[in-house]
């Protein structure tokens, strides 16, 4: 069996990081598998449904590495849908019903205010010829509903919740369809299952009822059941679910200036027993992804840990990965020297400009002038090479006597205008002897 996972995103808005993990967890079991990943753009809602949404999408997906085998968009489906429709229909598994949403509502309430369960009580079915021709002069259409089977409990074994048993008497007959004839989401995503081959849905713990309705209507189509796999949905950084982390999207994360590994590694392993690593390419996440690794307990996002993931894959990517994203006359050497200090990427056009000036340095404090100017004329006569940084500061160390602090910080400070930085031994023969002289006069 060749293993295909499915990614099915509604284009009416931007993905935000719980989409995200989906993504890239189906993705990464597919590769695993040697399968396929497939992106299926759920846009049945053509009112919401974006072309823009949908092309922002897939830019998020490749930005982040995830390439999909083969493409569908819902809204060119239709037909096939209408033909499965007509065929659940004769087999009675789908019937019209008349309620309006406000009497819906009203029949909620009072079930809450029973202490009921708010179960659809398939009042639609008992309407006689006469009621459903007042309805029709009133100008009401019908929704449709899929009847479940009430005589058939709907187990199954998911691939991360262990056995999952539902009693579909406690379950109301899922709307399918609109009154104006568009369709939801539960019936049009089982055919395309079906049709694509799908053998493993994997998606949020939000979606286990759904899955329990769905199991019918696969069986009532005659197809067999893909695996299911339900994800715990993920927690923000204060311990419960946060309106924050539906706003947070490859956009938030590329205006950080954040890697696509770091997402990738924290989100990979997020939730499961496997512990959060820097990787700067897939390969070790594929090998590792195994269902078996993760719980049931809620999976705890924070973007603090993300910026410091970010951080630790920087300080691992080789010059060749990131030359096109640097600064114009920067070279190996100079990633090599400046990229210990830097969270992301971007920021090494601040510490490149410290190299290549001009720059603003503080005052030197009345003791340190002498002791710079020192600096200025042993600088003048030494061999400038590699190890210029150590000759310069065993010459002022014998000559003054100092070390320690009082040695290195008027130094860094004159030829950088900084307390912090890269290390003096690398940074001083980027910025050359010419600059470096001009910086101590000055």
């Amino acid at each position: 069996m060749t293993v295909i996972t499915r990614f099915a995103p509604s284009p009416t808005g931007h993905l935000h990081v719980g989409n995200i993990r989906a993504a890239l967890h189906n993705w990464l079991f597919a590769q695993k598998s040697g399968g396929q990943f497939l992106l299926r753009l759920d846009d049945t809602d053509l009112e919401r449904s974006r072309p823009e949404y949908a092309d922002a999408i897939r830019a998020d997906l490749q930005w982040l590495g995830l390439t999909w085998d083969a493409e569908a968009k819902q809204s060119e489906r239709f037909a096939l849908y209408e033909s499965r429709f007509a065929a659940l229909h004769a087999a009675g598994h789908v019937y019209p019903a008349y309620e309006t949403q406000q009497e819906l509502e009203l029949r909620r309430k009072v079930l809450l205010g029973r202490g009921l369960p708010p179960v659809y009580d398939r009042g639609a079915l008992s309407l006689t010829p006469e009621q459903i021709a007042a309805y029709e002069a009133e100008g009401r259409q019908p929704h449709w509903r899929f009847k479940l089977d009430h005589d058939q409990p709907i187990v199954w074994t998911d691939l991360i919740r262990g056995e999952q048993r539902f009693d579909p008497k406690l379950l109301s007959d899922p709307v399918i369809r609109r009154a104006d004839g568009s369709w939801l989401y539960m019936l049009p995503s089982v055919i395309d299952d079906i049709d694509m081959g799908i053998t493993h849905v994997l998606r949020g713990e939000d979606h286990v009822s759904n899955t329990a309705t769905q199991i019918q209507m696969f069986t009532a189509l005659g197809a067999p059941l893909p695996a299911f796999a339900h994800e715990a949905l993920l927690t923000g950084a204060e311990g419960k679910l946060s309106k924050r982390l539906g706003s947070l999207g490859v956009a938030h994360f590329r205006e950080l200036g954040l890697e696509p590994m770091a997402i990738a590694s924290l989100l990979a392993r997020l939730g499961s027993s496997q512990s959060v690593e820097p990787f700067v390419d897939m390969a070790p996440l594929i090998d590792s992804f195994d269902f078996a690794h993760f719980g049931r307990a809620p999976a705890r996002f924070d973007e603090a840990e993300l910026a410091g993931l970010n951080q630790k894959i920087v300080h691992l990517l080789p010059y060749d990965a990131v030359a096109a994203r640097l600064p114009d006359g920067m070279d190996a050497t100079a990633w090599d020297a400046i990229r210990p200090n830097l969270e992301t990427v971007a920021g090494a056009a601040d510490w490149w400009r410290i190299v290549t000036g001009p720059i603003d340095t503080p005052a030197p404090e009345a003791e340190d002038c002498d002791f710079l100017a020192s600096a200025h004329r042993i600088l003048t006569d030494a061999p400038f090479d590699a190890a210029i940084w150590r000759t310069l500061t065993e010459a002022l160390k014998g000559e003054t006597g100092r070390k320690g602090k009082t040695l290195f910080l008027p130094l860094r400070r004159a030829l950088t205008g900084l307390d912090h930085g890269p290390d003096m031994s690398l940074l001083l023969p980027l910025i050359g002897r010419e600059e470096a002289l001009r910086r101590l006069q000055a």
